[in-house]
């Protein structure tokens, strides 16, 4: 006779609960900063800001998620961090956007890239959810692809080829979107359980994508 242990029946019960939890309350956060982080984009936009506050608002950010969020992720503080990490680079997109708003094609560019980042993301992160296929063999690839893209940049800096800016934003789409099924795989098997991690993790591939379509579509448009 098969005989179920009622113990492990609740067990696996109350770990479904709290996946779906997780994943719940992640897109509901990741909902609320990407509209958050576009009203600041909005604002910066309207202020006419000028383009060194890209550059002052990626710092800080970069400062807040590496040194403020890992401390705070597991308390209702992450979240207020998490709001000034995605407002801070929504902000410092507003010069950028401009810039793109003032070409010929400007506001079909932007329109196009954001609606292609919706497209990327809603696609990648439906399959993952829809699949349920374990993505985490992923990690070393997209690690290492970082590190090369990272390093390409470097270099890009000094020889300023504007075919391997190219190379460089397609790259990063590339790994961005590995990472958001990799990132939406470790939320549905269990892997990731802090929401507030899993948003902004979610958040920063969905940005890289956006402003990297940004300048591709800008190049082919003959703009750029």
């Amino acid at each position: 006779m098969n005989q179920r242990n009622p113990a492990i029946l609740r067990s696996a019960t109350s770990s479904v609960i709290s996946t779906n939890k997780v994943i719940r309350n992640t897109y509901m956060l990741l909902s609320m900063t990407l509209l958050f982080s576009a009203l600041m984009a909005g604002l910066s936009m309207t202020m006419n800001v000028p383009p060194v506050m890209n550059l002052v608002s990626f710092g800080v950010s970069v400062v807040l998620l590496w040194f403020v969020l890992p401390r705070t992720a597991n308390s209702a503080t992450g979240i207020f961090v998490v709001f000034a990490i995605t407002g801070l680079l929504g902000f410092g997109l507003g010069p950028i956007l401009n810039l793109y708003a003032h070409l010929q094609n400007g506001p079909h560019i932007i329109a196009t890239a954001l609606g292609g980042t919706g497209v990327i993301f809603l696609g990648l992160s439906g399959y993952a959810l829809t699949t349920r296929k374990d993505f985490s063999f992923l990690g070393g690839f997209l690690v290492t692809g970082m590190l090369v893209v990272f390093l390409a940049i470097i270099a890009n800096l000094f020889f300023q080829m504007p075919a391997v800016s190219l190379m460089i934003s397609g790259a990063v789409i590339m790994i961005m979107s590995g990472f958001i099924l990799f990132d939406t795989s470790r939320l549905i098997n269990g892997g990731e359980t802090n929401y507030i991690m899993a948003t902004v993790g979610l958040y920063l591939s969905i940005y890289n994508i956006f402003v990297s379509l940004l300048q591709i579509l800008a190049a082919f448009s003959g703009d750029d």
